[in-house]
């Protein structure tokens, strides 16, 4: 088996770049390094659009009063992609970041919503992140809803999910059914493996294509200017995926 020319961490930006698209204004919250690398990709790409703000970071925020300003922006409609995660997800786009378990008696606990309800419903893309594609944490059915992946028609939403990215795979998600659809296996996994490890259903078809590699082009774009620009907010991160160190 030939060494892949690129690191998962770089397919994985490349990816989460494509999905962002062309949109004014991308946030990324905190200890988040892959989409922080995807959305300085897709602000590259775009010639200086979309707009970038990175929370922790003094150079790539338009931000000044950091969470608070953020969740200000996104009631305004001012946020176009935001990023969110979860303890668990289930199959119907509902994220947990509270706790595994009764909520009186937890048998895990996790940091806690922190605003992911709001954002989740107000924000137009919303990109699910999860490197641990495993049944532990891709569930049938969440144990705590922080954040609902759906609402009732009644209900004025103009946010929610769009797709779920992994470290197997991509998913899409339909709002209007609830469902997520396997879009694309990353290269080195398999349909069968996504089957295996995920814990809900969801749609697919009989051959899902691979997720295709970055080009040479992107690589040279997070090597040469991404790497730099990120090592100010996660320079742990670009000097091991990257050998890129903080300057000064």
């Amino acid at each position: 088996m030939t060494e892949k020319p690129y690191r998962d961490e770089e397919l994985l930006a490349d990816v989460i770049a494509g999905l962002i698209g062309r949109v004014r204004h991308v946030a990324v919250g905190n200890a988040s390094p892959i989409p922080a690398a995807a959305a300085l990709l897709a602000r590259a790409r775009g010639n200086g659009r979309p707009y970038v703000s990175l929370l922790g970071s003094r150079r790539h925020t338009f931000f000044t009063d950091g969470a608070r300003e953020l969740f200000d922006c996104a009631a305004q409609g001012r946020v176009d992609v935001f990023f969110l995660s979860g303890g668990q997800i289930d199959g119907q786009g509902n994220i947990n970041l509270m706790n595994v378990g009764t909520y009186e008696h937890p048998k895990v606990r996790f940091p806690g919503s922190f605003g992911s309800a709001h954002l989740y419903y107000v924000v137009p893309k919303v990109i699910l992140f999860r490197l641990d594609h495993t049944r532990r944490t891709l569930v049938p059915k969440v144990d705590f809803i922080s954040a609902a992946g759906t609402s009732a028609p009644n209900v004025y939403r103009p946010g929610g999910p769009i797709a779920l990215v992994t470290n197997r795979c991509l998913f899409s998600f339909d709002r209007e059914r609830g469902r997520f659809r396997l879009e694309s296996v990353h290269p080195g996994h398999s349909q069968a493996e996504i089957i295996e490890h995920t814990g809900f259903d969801f749609e697919q078809a009989e051959g899902v294509p691979p997720t295709p590699a970055p080009s040479p082009e992107t690589l040279r774009l997070l090597r040469s200017q991404i790497a730099p620009e990120l090592a100010e907010t996660y320079p742990r991160f670009t000097q091991e995926v990257f050998r890129v160190a903080q300057a000064g």
